[in-house]
This record gives C-alpha cells, sequence and structure tokens, in this order.
C-alpha cells in the first residue's frame, strides 16, 4: 500500500504544481506571442483556435521534473538505470520539440523542423536510450509475459527498440490536434503502464518509474484544466514529443513493448490512418479519407470536436483498462 500512496501523493502534488505552473506561463506566452500557427486545411473549422499559445508541454514538463529533483534531494527516491534513462528520454524528445515549435513561431508558419531533421535527432536519442538500456545488463529478449516467453531477437532488438520510440512519440504527436484529445488519452495510458510497473517486481527501480507515471498523471490533469475545449493553450511538439516518447520508454524498461498497441490503441489508429492514406495516394492520386489523421476525417462528417474527443477517450480508456487486466493479473 506504501507506493499506491506515494502514487496519490505524486499525483495530487503533480496537479497542484501544474496548475500554479500553468497560471504563470500562459500570460507570459501570450505577452511574447508565442501563438499556434494552423495548418491551411484547418483555417476554417478551427478558426477560433488562431492565436492560442502554444509550448503548452512545458506545463507538465517543468513540474515534473523538478517534483523529482526534491524527491531526490530529500531522499524519498534513489536514482538508478531504469529511472534515469526514462528521464532522459523525457527531457530529449521534449528539447526536441521545443526547438520545433520554437521554429515554428519564429518562422509564423508550420514549417519547423523538416521531418528528416526531426527524424535524425529522434533517432540519434533512441540510439543512446538503447545503448544505456543494454549497458544496464538487460538481454534483447521480447517477452510474451501471459506465455512466459522469451524470445531473444538479438540485433533486432535495437531496431525494435528505435521502431518503438520514433514511432510512441510521432504517434501522440499526430494525435495531438484537437483541443484535450492527446493530454486525455496520454493520461489513461500513464495511468495503464503506473499499474503495471507496480507489479514489475523484477525491474531494479520499479518503484520510481511507477511513481514518474503518476506524477505526469498529475501534472497532464493539471495541464488538461487549461486545454480542454475551449483551449487556452496547446501542449505542441514541446509535449507530444515528450510525453510520446516517454510512453515508449517506460514499455521498453518494463518489457510490455507489445502491450503498448493495446494502451496506445488511438494513437496506433490514428497513425495507421495517416500511413493509410499516404500509400493509397502515392500509388492512386486519390483519397481514402476526407482528411487525415482520423479525427479530423470525423470534424468533416460534422461531428463535434467535444464529441469526438470524448469518443476517443473513452476507446483509450478500454484499451488501457484491457492491458491492466492483462498486464496485471493475466
Amino acid at each position: 500500500m506504501l507506493i499506491l500512496t506515494k502514487s496519490v501523493l505524486v499525483m495530487m502534488i503533480g496537479f497542484i504544481t501544474s496548475i500554479i505552473v500553468a497560471l504563470i506561463l500562459i500570460p507570459i506566452l501570450k505577452r511574447t506571442k508565442v501563438k499556434q500557427q494552423l495548418s491551411i486545411y484547418l483555417e476554417d473549422a478551427h478558426r477560433s483556435k488562431k492565436g492560442t499559445p502554444t509550448m503548452g508541454g512545458l506545463i507538465f514538463i517543468i513540474p515534473t521534473i523538478v517534483i523529482f529533483l526534491i524527491l531526490f534531494f530529500t531522499y524519498k527516491i534513489n536514482l538508478n538505470y531504469s529511472i534515469i534513462i526514462v528521464l532522459f528520454t523525457f527531457i530529449s524528445y521534449g528539447l526536441i520539440g521545443f526547438i520545433d515549435d520554437y521554429l515554428i513561431i519564429k518562422r509564423k508558419n508550420n514549417k519547423g523542423l523538416s521531418e528528416a531533421s526531426k527524424l535524425l535527432m529522434q533517432l540519434v536519442i533512441a540510439t543512446i536510450f538503447f545503448y544505456l538500456f543494454m549497458r544496464a545488463g538487460n538481454e534483447p529478449l521480447l517477452w510474451v509475459h501471459s506465455l512466459n516467453i522469451k524470445l531473444n531477437i538479438g540485433w533486432l532488438y535495437g531496431l525494435f527498440i528505435l521502431l518503438v520510440l520514433v514511432a510512441s512519440s510521432n504517434a501522440v504527436n499526430i494525435t495531438d490536434g484537437l483541443d484535450g484529445l492527446a493530454g486525455g488519452l496520454a493520461v489513461t495510458a500513464f495511468l495503464a503502464f503506473g499499474i503495471i510497473t507496480w507489479g514489475t517486481g523484477w525491474l531494479y527501480g520499479y518503484e520510481e518509474v511507477a511513481l514518474l507515471c503518476f506524477t505526469l498523471i498529475g501534472t497532464i490533469l493539471g495541464f488538461l484544466v487549461f486545454n480542454v475545449s475551449p483551449a487556452k493553450v496547446f501542449m505542441g511538439d514541446t509535449g507530444s514529443l515528450a510525453l510520446g516518447a516517454t510512453i515508449g520508454a517506460i514499455a521498453i524498461i518494463t518489457r510490455h513493448e507489445l502491450l503498448l498497441l493495446v494502451i496506445g490503441i488511438v494513437f496506433v489508429i490514428e497513425t495507421m490512418s495517416c500511413v493509410i492514406q499516404r500509400i493509397y495516394y502515392k500509388f492512386t492520386k486519390k483519397r481514402i479519407f476526407p482528411m487525415t489523421p482520423i479525427h479530423h476525417t470525423f470534424e468533416k462528417m460534422g461531428w463535434s470536436e467535444r464529441d469526438i474527443v470524448k469518443l476517443f477517450w473513452i476507446i483509450g480508456l478500454v484499451g488501457a483498462m484491457l492491458a491492466i487486466i492483462y498486464g496485471v493479473w493475466i
């Protein structure tokens, strides 16, 4: 029960702290004209969002880092390889997103980092993650926990890790297109992984990783107070890349990479809609969906933004509950 109590405590502290940071940061972002640039394809539907501050990911990134520094210096947690590589991923991908957001704001268009440069930076960090992960004595195993199957896939595991981190970070980034959508789905994802991590007693530093999950739940909930429709701030790439990569990193170190597909079912659907659309258009010059990611298709069909977000939240929650049952009980 102690780790449960700690988790509730850090979640509460994270929520309160992020609210305070938001109240300070949002006016600063407005004064410095850190505004979201809208896609030309969405200017009519999202006209009311024009000028909304971005880089709101700092609202949950800053409190999370501060809380963990306080916990460390007050000897409430220990630094270990598990929490170090997860925090490294969280901060590093957040920095990539910050650079991308900064360039978009500076250029006053939607052209931040090029796709190639962004992918290269993501791959470099993912490679460092893999190096640290293997240096900690981990084997290149793909686990199927319910069947107690461990597959040694050798060097392919390195490519698998790169795929998980890059795909998960970009999936959340793609999903972040409606008020509160990506943030709400991230909360359910971290809830699932937080509970699953409680059960990974074999993992050195599992308590710290679980506490990080629940800290992020609290800080993201605080961010959502200002991000649900009508949003007063957007998380931007600063937040979405950090959250996606962290979800992927936790899936890797807890050896539940395959379960990530269930926990992040909405992220998977959103990403696949873009992949299918692009491939189909390349060969036929026609589109399967009116617009991708698929949440924009629902908008084109006349759904209200809030109804789309609620539907996707429910799907994400069901996926998270199924994952918890599988990852903890079965």
